[in-house]
């Protein structure tokens, strides 16, 4: 099964995904599995990081994490099975590093990465929760690389949805299913 949590930055996104994958292992006896894709790039952003870790080791769950940048659907393939969960926190971030390397790639080769993205989640097996931000409900950014970030995030989490079981988005720590 395939569980898409959207929402805005500090929506309560990310602990809804805790909380949701806290229910399905305590019903299935899964192996918890954490695909982290930020990249600690500024004193900011390696506080973000530390703060995300400390809320998954609050819980009862012992998290394997997993720092896989934008080698996303190489790890998924290579952690996923039947007896796991797998949460991925998020795929906007996952977005920003593939769009904010050295050479980012074209829209095209940007439409292949979404692609297969997809196709490795849609051949896995196990339980899957994805986080991403929903960055369409605002203005139109003024620059270019942060329109493309906007568009590309938008495609992303159109194409995930498409094959998602279930889509939800959490608005001020409140989920409301859209799918499933």
């Amino acid at each position: 099964m395939i569980h898409l949590i959207l929402g805005g930055a500090r929506s309560g996104k990310s602990r809804y995904a805790l909380d949701c994958a806290a229910t399905l292992i305590a019903q299935q006896q899964l192996e918890c599995h954490f695909m982290a894709t930020a990249v600690a790039g500024d004193d900011e952003m390696r506080a973000r990081i530390e703060r995300h870790r400390q809320e998954r080791d609050l819980g009862e769950l012992a998290w394997q994490t997993h720092e896989v940048g934008t080698a996303l659907a190489a790890s998924l393939t290579a952690q996923a099975r039947a007896d796991r969960l797998i949460l991925v926190d998020c795929l906007t971030l996952w977005l920003s590093g593939v769009l904010c390397q050295e050479s980012p790639p074209s829209s095209t080769d940007m439409q292949g990465l979404r692609q297969a993205l997809v196709e490795t989640l849609t051949s896995m097996s196990g339980e899957m929760i994805i986080v991403s931000n929903e960055v369409g409900s605002g203005i139109v950014p003024l620059g270019e690389l942060s329109r493309r970030f906007a568009d590309e995030a938008g495609w992303l989490n159109q194409a995930v949805a498409s094959v998602a079981d279930r889509v939800t988005l959490v608005v001020a720590g409140l989920p409301l299913t859209l799918k499933g």
